[in-house]
């Protein structure tokens, strides 16, 4: 695969708005008021929240309503389980039929809504439902990514979605989503800032959740004249923490959800951001893009072939990350690291950048008790992440400047915090001011996440509230609930590593066969956070999940197919822990010639 060398336009990248929607599409497919009587401390750890009484039947009379019909309606406050002060449509607008094979869709209503919040200085939860002419009868939420504060693009596809078939809208569901509460453009250069309002803190948290698809049957109901038959929740990254948040807290409300890349132990994780935050912060810990594309190749040349096959995938993570070693690794045949360790090219890394890349490695541990009960947030799978390289800093460049824009940015982390710096020393940096110190002049790299002194306590209560991680979800399972969850194994931004470890705690609280019989869990080799040019992952995981729902079938030999490294190359998704192995022999673009091993 060609990739380019030359010096990206350092000035222009981050503020090209092409490179910011490419990240928000990414994220998203891809983190009170008082009055609601309920703070931070009185949540319990995974308990799930208030459940909505089933909605009566429409009787024999109820009609359904026309879209122009739709833009007169509310919705009173008794038909959302927790507390607000109701919602109603904003807009309606019939959308005739459109789009081009196979991305084409029926016409259907769009309808524009507002949730009114309890705390008049909260803002309102902003959604938008596709209500097609042609219904299947069931119901899509999408989750959405990074802080919200947007609402994801309903009528288009999902997290590693499939290129070939029509997107959800296109297939005759009814689809809905929020912006969790909170306009993004409100402050633009600080996304977190809405974390001051209690209320509007929580709805981010999960309660938006619950209002928005309360709310949204109740549109829909009034639509159709009846509810959905089947419901299905589908997010990536905060959207995928958002899928096990639902499944978690309200396990009747959906029968089956798909969750990428979640990231569901949100302030586990930003702690983890804050201890990498402060490595990179460090007298020459920061590596330039050229240095990082050394450390890929660098990687690549050491672990690729370690599932036997040299295609320029690392099928083998685990392996490749006993292995590597950036000390001592070797790049073209000589050292990766600079002669004596100091900073003299480009092309190595100095014993500062080494330093930086192993804590990223390595887990943070957290010397206080947390009030979700985690005390780690694993490392990262450093070798073989894209954390970008130099580019041309064109569109035509795109997907290089969005990893570079995911990956470890432009500027080293300082304070006040550069926007130009890594995404991750941002999310960091606006969760200490807003969510933590909520004090917005606040020097976020004075904060010790792993031992934080006077802040302990209110990081312990963030945890409590944010960290989505019951591990016993039998009652989803008992209402017959699917979940099938997928990460790539180079995702610079939320570690596979602790949807590996939420997914034991699940078959270790609940018993292996017992998990079977209603989850899976697919690692996907070399794909990174929504994007990748090694291994862009596309997959119809909604064609599995509405088979096994709907049809009892479970899945089994799944396969997922590549867009960008090598356009139509498939891999078998191999059920975790195990990875594909190249069989000696056939195409090395087919599935056939893998098979799935534990090592």
């Amino acid at each position: 695969m060609h990739r380019s060398t030359s010096t990206p336009s350092r000035r222009a990248a981050p503020a090209m708005p092409w490179v910011l929607a490419l990240a928000a599409a990414a994220l998203l497919g891809a983190c009170g008021g008082g009055s609601s009587g309920v703070t931070l401390g009185a949540i319990v750890p995974g308990a799930p929240g208030p459940q909505t009484p089933a909605a009566p039947p429409p009787s024999v009379e109820a009609t359904p309503l026309g879209c122009e019909q739709m833009a007169r309606l509310s919705v009173p406050a008794s038909a959302i389980a927790l507390a607000t002060g109701g919602a109603k449509v904003t807009a309606a607008t019939l959308v005739p039929a459109g789009g081009k094979a196979p991305k084409n869709y029926g016409e259907h209503c769009k309808l524009s809504a507002e949730i009114a919040p309890v705390d008049p200085a909260a803002p309102p939860i902003r959604m938008t439902l596709l209500l097609p002419t042609e219904w299947n009868r069931k119901a899509m939420m999408y989750g959405g990514g990074g802080y919200d504060g947007t609402i994801p693009g309903v009528g288009g596809n999902f997290s590693a979605g499939p290129v070939d078939v029509p997107d959800p809208i296109g297939r005759g569901y009814a689809i809905f989503a929020s912006d969790s509460g909170h306009d993004a453009a409100t402050d633009p250069k600080n996304p977190g800032a809405f974390a001051l309002n209690e209320e509007a803190l929580r709805n981010f948290s999960f309660e938006a959740l619950k209002k928005t698809r309360d709310a949204a049957v109740f549109l829909i109901r009034q639509r159709y004249a009846r509810e959905p038959e089947r419901s299905y929740f589908l997010g990536g990254s905060s959207g995928g923490r958002e899928a096990l948040a639902v499944v978690q807290k309200w396990p009747t409300d959906f029968d089956g959800a798909i969750a990428f890349y979640p990231a569901f132990n949100a302030a586990g994780l930003d702690l983890q951001f804050g201890r990498i935050t402060r490595a990179l912060a460090r007298p020459g810990a920061y590596p330039s893009l050229a240095k990082r594309a050394a450390l890929f190749d660098a990687s690549m040349q050491a672990c690729d072939a370690l599932d036997g096959a040299k295609d320029g995938v690392i099928g083998n993570q685990n392996a490749c990350n006993r292995r590597f070693d950036p000390a001592t690794a070797l790049l073209d045949g000589r050292p990766l690291r600079c002669p004596g360790g100091a900073d003299i090219a480009d092309d190595c890394l100095s014993d500062a950048q080494i330093a930086a890349f192993k804590v990223i490695d390595t887990p943070a541990i957290f010397n206080y008790p947390l009030g979700s009960g985690e005390n780690q947030y694993p490392g990262f799978n450093v070798w073989g992440a894209e954390f970008g390289r130099p580019g041309t800093g064109t569109k035509a460049d795109e997907t290089q400047m969005l990893l570079a824009y995911l990956g470890l940015g432009w500027s080293a982390p300082a304070f006040p915090m550069p926007e130009r710096a890594p995404y991750l020393s941002g999310f960091w940096d606006q969760w200490v001011r807003f969510f933590v110190t909520k004090d917005p002049g606040f020097d976020s790299l004075t904060l010790d996440p792993e031992n934080p002194g006077p802040w302990q306590a209110r990081i312990a209560e963030l945890t409590r509230l944010q960290d989505i991680n019951q591990a016993d979800l039998s009652a989803f399972a008992a209402h017959g609930g699917k979940l099938l969850m997928a990460h790539g194994t180079a995702d610079p931004l939320v570690t596979p590593r602790a949807t590996d470890q939420y997914f034991n705690r699940v078959r270790a609280t609940m018993g292996a066969e017992r998990v079977k019989s209603f989850m899976r869990y697919y690692q996907i080799p070399g794909y990174g956070h929504g994007r990748s040019l090694v291994f862009n992952a596309s997959w119809d995981s909604l064609a599995a999940l509405e088979n096994w729902v709907e049809q009892g079938t479970a899945p089994s030999a799944q396969t997922v197919a590549d867009t960008q490294g090598v356009p139509g190359r498939t891999r078998p998704l191999c059920d975790y822990p195990a990875w594909p192995r190249y069989n000696g022999h056939g195409d090395l673009d087919l599935a056939a010639s893998f098979s799935c091993v534990d090592e």
